[in-house]
């Protein structure tokens, strides 16, 4: 399995760089551990958690992005008890659920570091700090445990885009196999392709990608904290061009974050060659994304093969499925009222269209849509990444797990062509009078109706009326649209939906830079705007 790679990197590659964090946030410095200290301070956690806990224990990770992190889940692996990758209790605007997921995984340690100790407190007295355990622990460690591919990896909470996080648990065999999957998808080369991210490491997408994938060829990554990457997203590139085989990944929302942050000064002498993968995954990829991100940055080398839409799910450890390395993104326009009605049909010219872009194919699993042939359907994934239930809840289980492998994914799409194209969630259409609307085609026709609108920051959902759903759209106001009258706003948006997609919209709701909800992942929580907007919470004009 993954976790006795890390022993054999040590063994054979021990001084090589394994894990770099760039410390932006404080003295901002680079700091490694090579394979040979990776594995030491594991074992060395390991032992120590065999102090305080036992089989089956739950073990929260409550501390900040750094090498510690690292160490707390391979620590964790190593002493065969149960990881909860969550995060520093001080983590703006995620306290809720923070909560609800300390309280359903009821763990029995908390790992966290000297700094984060007085914020973790109140979520138990049982408290080991990763920073201050010994490396002399790991003489005692008897050797890994005796673990079956079906044993208890660690619990991933959902990011709750449409219903509250639940705990999928995820195997060793789960994971072991989506890190290969991954890494085949990437094709990267062993020992020497290096990983450069930002993703937070409780979120699967960067859970896998930056602790998982690497382990699997022996390969470094570097990464920093995505708190680092808001405040100056250009560190992003300046940490890729530093590497000559690099890979890296992000949400659809990040390359839109780019684009308005960096600045030609910023970006001024790098060279973006070497990036070989840039994953575009965890949110709907928007195909004007692509295009505008691949010409703003194809001056610095960055070639628009890398940029690589894929597409995955906490309930299959993640990564499902990509187009193929060094395949440009592929853009098909379907005519908008077929979509609407079930069917994928190319657009003819005729009508209005949506342009949706290629997830391309799976890596070791299987896909299929709950539908025939060419209409669009439920996704279902079958694989050895797909996990096995939800933690302690199996009325939800029976709903999403068939039984028989597959997946009930609950995202909506269609395969042309052999390869996947995702059109929404299945609980986030609208529907009114009978007909369908795909929640993010109405916002990506709001966000071009006026520059007054932040791009990705849109969140259209339907509440019900008296004989039919009705469409109710929250809007941030962009720097643009700085005293701009929120009617005139209003009424552009009202004649884009209207004329683009023949809707009414009931209710337009302005409000300020950060108000519309996200989940850990980035995409837009609708349900959570939903659930604010009916309970008279959001300040808007």
């Amino acid at each position: 399995m993954l976790l006795a790679r890390v022993a054999q990197w040590a063994r054979e590659i021990p001084d090589a760089p394994a894990y770099t964090f760039v410390d932006h946030l404080g003295d901002g410095a680079r700091h490694t551990l090579t394979w040979r200290q990776a594995d030491l301070k594991a074992r060395a956690l390991a032992v120590r958690l065999g102090e305080v806990a036992g089989p089956g224990d739950r073990v929260a990770l409550l501390l900040p992005q750094g090498l510690s992190y690292v160490v707390a889940m391979l620590g964790t692996l190593y002493a065969g008890l149960v990881a909860v990758p969550l995060f520093s209790p001080d983590l703006p605007g995620h306290a809720s659920r923070l909560d609800h997921a300390f309280a359903d995984a009821a763990p029995s340690v908390v790992l966290t570091t000297r700094a984060t100790l007085p914020l973790v407190t109140e979520f138990g007295e049982s408290v080991v700090l990763v920073d201050t355990v010994s490396d002399l622990l790991a003489d005692e460690f008897a050797g890994l445990p005796d673990l079956d591919q079906d044993d208890l990896a660690y619990l991933q909470y959902t990011s709750g885009s449409t219903r509250a996080p639940a705990g999928v648990e995820i195997t060793h065999g789960n994971v072991s196999a989506n890190a290969a999957q991954l890494y085949s998808a990437f094709r990267g080369t062993p020992r020497t392709s290096t990983a450069a991210l930002w993703l937070p490491l409780f979120h699967d997408m960067g859970l896998i990608a930056t602790i998982m994938a690497p382990i699997v060829g022996g390969n470094h990554v570097a990464f920093m904290d995505p708190v680092a990457f808001v405040m100056k997203p250009s560190r992003w590139f300046e940490l890729l061009a530093s590497f000559d085989d690099v890979f890296t990944g992000g949400p659809n929302f990040a390359y839109e974050y780019c684009l308005a942050r960096c600045t030609d000064d910023e970006l001024a002498g790098l060279d973006l060659s070497g990036v070989q993968v840039m994953l575009n995954g965890a949110e709907p990829v928007r195909p004007a994304t692509v295009e505008r991100f691949n010409a703003r940055f194809a001056p610095y080398g960055l070639r628009p093969e890398a940029h690589t839409p894929a597409y995955g799910l906490a309930e299959a450890t993640v990564f499902v499925t990509a187009t193929g390395r060094d395949e440009p993104a592929r853009f098909t326009r379907f005519c908008r009222d077929s979509l609407n009605a079930g069917r994928a049909v190319p657009h003819t010219g005729d009508g209005p269209s949506s342009t949706l872009v290629s997830c391309g194919r799976p890596y070791g699993q299987e896909i299929k849509i709950a539908a025939d042939g060419g209409h669009v359907g439920e996704i279902w994934v079958k694989g050895p990444n797909v996990a096995r239930a939800y933690w302690q809840d199996p009325e939800r289980t029976a709903e999403v797990f068939t039984g028989d492998g597959w997946l009930r994914t609950g995202d909506l799409g269609v395969i042309h062509d052999g390869e996947l194209y995702v059109t929404g969630r299945v609980k986030d259409l609208v529907i009114v009078d009978g007909r369908n609307h795909y929640p993010q085609d109405i916002e990506t026709t709001i966000q071009e109706a006026d520059e007054s609108i932040r791009r990705d920051h849109v969140a259209a959902f339907a509440v019900q009326g008296d004989e039919t759903e009705r469409l109710v759209v929250v809007a941030e106001r962009s720097r643009r649209g700085a005293g701009v009258p929120a009617e005139e706003i209003a009424g552009r948006v009202r004649a884009a939906v209207a004329g683009g997609h023949n809707l009414a919209v009931h209710d337009f709701v302005l409000v300020e830079a950060g108000e519309v909800p996200r989940t850990s992942s980035g995409k837009i929580a609708r349900r959570a705007c939903r659930e604010a907007y009916l309970a008279g919470a959001l300040s808007g004009v």
